[in-house]
């Protein structure tokens, strides 16, 4: 699967507007993609209710890695390349996912859920959900202290907050340096308290949590060179700090 993080130059933010205004009708016929998401941000990239007016999200799952390679390399993926001040982007094996979006379920590859429980090497993280309107003041009263923690955390190297629709269907994504660090924030702090609010509360109508091995994720991302793959993938392929 890819995943692409976007901050569109000024000059190209009506254009991106339209891209989310479309969703995956507006990538026209790609080869082999099953489930897309086209998708906003919070302001600068973040977790925050104001929303950016240039900051995007791109989350396509493929039949194969040839065929999101080819995505990548080709004509539509250019026009983010071509519009972007910042691009982020990357590939994702699927390792173990529970719940669902739009109804769908992702089921990993065999050979990927054979590795899903490894503890070395870089991992990356989907969350998302669809949030019943009447319980939305509630979860974002809880929300914000979670969200905040994230990019803060022991051994979180990239995270940006994402939304299909305000307040109703987010989604965050992020990359660690290990299984462990990741662990270790779920289930410490602000974040193990709101997730131990919303089993209590019921806040959610579907919900998704999908862990992914790191095949790469490069470019510039706040100011930062990001290189990060399954060969090299450690905290000091970020730099520019």
């Amino acid at each position: 699967m890819l995943v692409a993080l976007v901050d569109l130059r000024k000059e190209h933010r009506l254009w991106g507007w339209l891209r989310i205004a479309q969703g995956s009708s507006g990538l026209g016929q790609v080869a082999g993609l099953r489930f897309v998401k086209v998708m906003g941000s919070g302001h600068g990239g973040g977790f925050g209710l104001r929303p950016s007016a240039s900051h995007q999200g791109l989350i396509c799952v493929f039949d194969s890695r040839a065929q999101a390679q080819a995505f990548v390399d080709g004509p539509v993926f250019a026009q983010y390349r071509e519009r972007a001040r910042e691009l982020c982007f990357g590939l994702f094996g699927i390792q173990s996912s529970r719940g669902a979006w739009d109804g769908v379920s992702w089921t990993p590859p065999a050979a990927e859920a054979d590795g899903a429980l490894h503890q070395g090497g870089l991992v990356a993280a989907i969350t998302r959900a669809s949030i019943l309107p009447t319980k939305a003041p509630a979860f974002w009263r809880m929300a914000p202290a979670a969200q905040a923690q994230l990019p803060q955390a022991e051994g979180c190297l990239v995270s940006m907050g994402l939304g299909e629709a305000p307040l109703l269907r987010q989604c965050t994504f992020s990359i660690w340096r290990d299984t462990a660090a990741m662990d270790a924030y779920a289930r410490s702090g602000a974040h193990s308290r709101a997730i131990a609010a919303t089993y209590r509360n019921g806040f959610f109508s579907e919900s998704m949590f999908v862990r992914m091995r790191v095949l790469f994720f490069e470019g510039i991302w706040d100011g930062k060179t990001v290189d990060l793959g399954s060969a090299s993938a450690q905290p000091a392929a970020m730099a520019g700090a």
